[in-house]
């Protein structure tokens, strides 16, 4: 049975007159009856009965008129769901995201989405770099953002902007008095409270620090928390230093909590995330471009951008 076919004879049916279904149809008389005798034809059932010059269901073309009237209710709702989605005007997009870029950078992109778009239902989670990476990888997720470093032969990574990565401590902390600290003194002379292992903000210290020479395993990291509002918390409670995210520590350092260590640390990059060979639907594609565009925008001044 072609859709077709359900077509021409809901029409028939519901006028009992063949001539005026092809006028409705747009058909010659002769193909709208083609159309009904194949159908009763291949399945064997007589839908209409010949009476005189006309026709009328038969008891069994009156039970199959409501289920071809249900059916293509059903497509022509199938029908506007798609022309829905193609136009945005509905649909669902997932997305993951790490702790800093979620909490600082991304939800200026969300709400521009929102309101562009307010039938999408947004669904967001917030996990470390490598729990997003995966998410992307594994296809639980259609976009993700990162802002550490994340390499997989299935996903794509596009750079959105670059955050200051810094050192910061409590106020009556040795090294708050504002003189230039080498890292070797730096990895000397504190502990480290961090985030866990699979953070984007550790993963990006501890290659800083490998980069002027001193292993990850040479420093002394005395606690290890889930959260940078936990780790700038027990920093400011304690002895020890953290590397944080500029616009993380931006309202610590302004408020007088927290001191920044005169070091210099490179910035680390944010990343977009997507997978190589999955269909990236509209309203994903409508996310990129925002966050491109936010990326390029004055509003991430904020945030130190490369030359």
């Amino acid at each position: 049975m072609t859709f077709e076919q359900l077509v021409i004879f809901v029409e028939v049916a519901e006028r009992e007159h063949l001539t005026r279904a092809a006028e409705a149809l747009h058909l010659t008389p002769s193909a709208v009856s083609s159309a009904v005798r194949k159908l009763e034809e291949f399945y064997a059932v007589k839908l209409f009965d010949r009476v005189g010059r006309g026709i009328v269901l038969t008891a069994e073309g009156r039970v199959f008129l409501e289920e071809a009237r249900a059916t293509l209710k059903r497509i022509r709702s199938a029908e506007q769901v798609l022309a829905e989605l193609g136009g945005l005007e509905r649909g669902a997009l997932s997305i993951y995201a790490s702790q800093t870029i979620a909490s600082y950078w991304l939800p200026r992109v969300l709400m521009r989405f929102h309101a562009r778009y307010p039938g999408i239902e947004l669904a967001v989670t917030i996990g470390n770099t490598a729990i997003v990476g995966a998410a992307v990888a594994d296809g639980a997720a259609e976009l993700g953002f990162i802002e550490g470093a994340f390499e997989h032969d299935l996903v794509r990574k596009r750079h959105l902007a670059d955050d200051a990565l810094l050192v910061v401590v409590a106020p009556s902390h040795p090294l708050a008095d504002g003189r230039p600290v080498t890292p070797g003194e730096l990895a000397r002379q504190t502990s480290f409270v961090l985030r866990e292992v699979g953070s984007g903000t550790r993963s990006e210290f501890e290659h800083a620090m490998e980069g002027f020479g001193i292993a990850a395993s040479g420093l002394n990291i005395a606690m290890v928390l889930p959260s940078n509002e936990a780790v700038l918390t027990a920093v400011r409670a304690g002895r020890a230093a953290t590397a944080i995210s500029g616009s993380v520590a931006a309202p610590w350092l302004a408020a007088g909590k927290l001191a920044e260590v005169n070091i210099c640390l490179p910035s680390r990059a944010f990343h977009l995330l997507s997978h190589r060979e999955r269909h990236l639907s509209k309203a994903a594609a409508e996310m990129v471009a925002l966050a491109v565009a936010e990326g390029q925008s004055a509003g991430v001044q904020d945030l130190p951008q490369d030359a």
